[in-house]
């Protein structure tokens, strides 16, 4: 049962949250008219109102302003869909201990999903030490941005709706991390994509919402794609979709080939590597990373969860889920490597330039999951996931400290319009800071022991991909301290550049925002030290037991204890290094940035263009989609299928019509003409007929 609770809570909380709390509130409807209205004006900002432009970040108006009061189905909403959350996080945490450390793993068959031929699959939940880490992970993270939005959310005008889409995309991500089988992990997969459309384009009147929901549906689909068909190759290889099954069968068909137009190649190596097209999907690797900026549309405590504990950490959870079959293909693992170094170098690059708080905070997720996804693909599965549990705790932390600054700021996002206000927000500010440290990598946060190892297992990996994405790391490492100190000093140091009405209103959260703020900076403390031996210290596998698969001849994880001191030292001092840099360019000398920006303009509109790729997208695939559309709609469509088909047979018809009108001229001599002009016809054809 108490594995089961700690899947199924969030649905429930889900399924109450939005049937009885929309009831409570006189709505049967999940959408009721006329609510959206989201901007400043629907939310009478009367009190924080400044005037500016916001260029081209999202705003994220979340509904402090005071015309809509609560209803009784908020409180409902939010009470049940917390209480449903906190016992699920209970449960995971059980679990966690019970699987992990005590050894009960176990898989929980529900029912049969499919039987169909030789296709059969079960409803379980696998519960090994991997997913027992992700259920307590995911449990208690969204609990506390559950609690967190009863605060950021509470003047929002569909409450109930907002709670139940956060424990639906929690359920979601549950249902994924305990699949036992492909076919479910495909629903989880599925759950989770539908669930982030749902909530970045929650607030669905705003344009820019509903573009980058769509943005970030289409985005996934093409790496769908790759996983569905991975899925279906999996299937014809192996004849199932049950891990068990198909893990047992891995060492036989190891060297199973296949043709392709004439092209022959290792059948795990093309099964591996559409798998990881669904990961790039997914978890915003570099080619299919454009839908997460973007997802910044939605409201802040959307962005935690998407970035911390659910949508983009399933494509890392997935590799390390199949890594007996990557094991095998050794091609597929070094193009996993290459491209996480790759997204974690450019995300890098991109964050040192954006100038929204959210912005800068989601490339610093796209880079953190490069350096994840490297060091999976050196066989490094405990360091990937290791920096996956630790990553979720500072990254839900400085996204709802972000949250807690554009609470403060009357909704302004924008971080060169603030400033000079981590005295009037004390508790944000520590927050921030140790979120910080914790990214940056700085020793007793929880980052260091995390990205050190995942940079050292790169290094010990003793191959060409791995020493290269153990400097790519580093450069980002020097960039990620570099961004996150740019962050905090044009936020909260130096002289205040918002407008006097703004800094007038400045305020600290209310408790109930405060509190999973300072429960997230523990874990952001303690995550790393408390785990550091089990997840990846030198008896690693007896932790991770049979859930995680890694070949003899793969010593990464072994060898990364032993590299050389310079290997070790070198992540930190390039951390160190990019808040140095930060300190002289934001705060000793702040006319430095612009200098540099003026002298390196191409450079600068580069990086601030996020290196061109929406627009190099736009040309290549967007309006050529477009332009097709058009001429099939016009010309296809309209011109052919509605000019041949009905709107022809209309015109026609209507020509009849018209011409048929034009006879009757209500003049008698007209009509005499016509029947004797008639008659005439009839005795001739008459004639003609006896004659013939």
């Amino acid at each position: 049962m108490l594995y089961i609770a700690a899947v199924f809570l969030p649905l429930l909380g889900c399924l109450l949250a939005g049937l009885i709390g929309q009831y409570l509130n006189g709505v049967w409807r999940l959408v009721p008219a006329g609510a959206a209205g989201h901007g400043h004006d629907a939310h009478g900002h009367d009190d924080h109102a400044h005037a500016h432009t916001h260029g081209d970040h999202g705003q994220d108006d979340h509904g402090h302003g005071h015309d809509h009061a609560p209803q009784p189905g908020d409180r409902f909403a939010q009470m049940i869909t917390v209480l449903c959350m906190a016992v699920a996080a209970l449960c995971g945490v059980l679990a966690f201990f019970d699987v992990a450390y005590a050894g009960h793993a176990r898989t929980v068959t529900l029912f049969t999903f499919i039987d169909s031929g030789s296709l059969e699959v079960s409803w379980a939940l696998r519960y090994d030490t991997l997913s027992a880490v992700m259920v307590g992970m995911v449990t208690v993270v969204s609990t506390l941005i559950h609690v967190y939005s009863v605060g950021y959310m509470a003047h929002d005008k569909t409450v109930p709706r907002f709670m139940a889409y956060l424990s639906l995309f929690t359920f979601a991500m549950l249902m994924l991390v305990t699949a036992d089988n492909l076919v479910q992990l495909f629903f989880g997969w599925e759950g989770v994509g539908l669930a982030s459309y749902l909530l970045i384009g929650y607030w669905y009147e705003r344009p820019s919402a509903g573009a980058a929901a769509i943005k970030a549906f289409l985005v996934n689909r093409v790496g769908d794609l790759g996983f569905a068909l991975g899925i279906a190759g999996v299937f014809l290889l192996f004849g199932s979709v049950e891990f068990s099954t198909i893990f047992a069968a891995v060492a036989e068909h190891r060297d199973a080939v296949v043709n392709i137009a004439g092209i022959e190649m290792r059948t795990l190596e093309l099964l591996c590597v559409l798998l990881f097209i669904g990961a790039m999907g997914k978890s915003a690797q570099l080619g299919l990373h454009t839908w997460l900026p973007d997802a910044m549309e939605g409201p802040t405590p959307v962005s935690a969860l998407i970035h911390a504990a659910t949508m983009v950490t399933a494509g890392v959870f997935m590799v390390a889920r199949l890594s007996p079959l990557f094991e095998y293909a050794p091609n597929a693992l070094a193009l996993v490597t290459l491209v996480g170094a790759a997204t974690a170098f450019f995300a890098a690059t991109v964050g040192c330039v954006q100038n929204d708080i959210k912005r800068v905070i989601a490339y610093s997720t796209c880079s953190q999951l490069g350096y994840m996804f490297f060091a999976a693909g050196v066989s490094a599965y405990p360091a990937a996931i290791f920096h996956l549990f630790t990553h979720a705790f500072f990254k839900a932390l400085l996204f709802l400290g972000a949250g807690s600054v554009i609470h403060a700021m009357s909704d302004e996002q924008d971080i060169r319009r603030m400033g000079g206000i981590w005295r009037k927000v004390p508790i944000t500010y520590t927050v921030m800071w140790i979120g910080s440290l914790a990214l940056a990598g700085i020793p007793l946060f929880a980052g260091y022991y995390s990205k050190d190892m995942v940079l050292e297992a790169a290094w010990a990996s003793h191959t060409a991909h791995g020493r290269i994405a153990y400097f790519l790391g580093i450069a980002a490492a020097f960039m990620t301290a570099f961004y996150s100190w740019r962050l905090l000093l044009l936020t909260f140091h130096g002289t205040p550049r918002a407008d006097k009405h703004v800094m007038d209103h400045v305020h600290e959260s209310p408790l109930v925002m405060t509190v999973p703020l300072m429960l997230l900076a523990a874990g952001a403390v303690f995550a790393g030290m408390a785990f550091y031996e089990s997840f990846v210290g030198h008896h690693f596998a007896e932790f991770w037991r049979e859930a995680i698969f890694i070949a003899p001849e793969h010593h990464a994880m072994h060898d990364a204890h032993d590299v050389a001191t310079w290997v070790k030292k070198l992540p930190l001092v390039c951390a160190l290094s990019g808040i140095a840099l930060a300190y002289v360019f934001y705060l000793l000398r702040p006319e430095l940035p612009g200098l540099i920006a003026a002298r390196f303009q191409g450079l600068y509109r580069f990086l601030l263009n996020k290196w061109y790729f929406d627009e190099l997208y736009d040309a290549i695939f967007v309006r050529p989609s477009m332009a097709l559309g058009r001429v099939l709609w016009k010309g296809g469509d309209g011109a052919v299928i509605d000019g041949l088909g009905p709107d022809g047979v209309a015109a026609a018809t209507r020509a009849v019509a018209a011409r048929a009108v034009r006879a009757q001229t209500g003049f008698v001599y007209h009509y005499a003409f016509v029947m004797l002009a008639g008659l005439v016809a009839l005795v001739t054809l008459w004639f003609m007929l006896r004659a013939g």
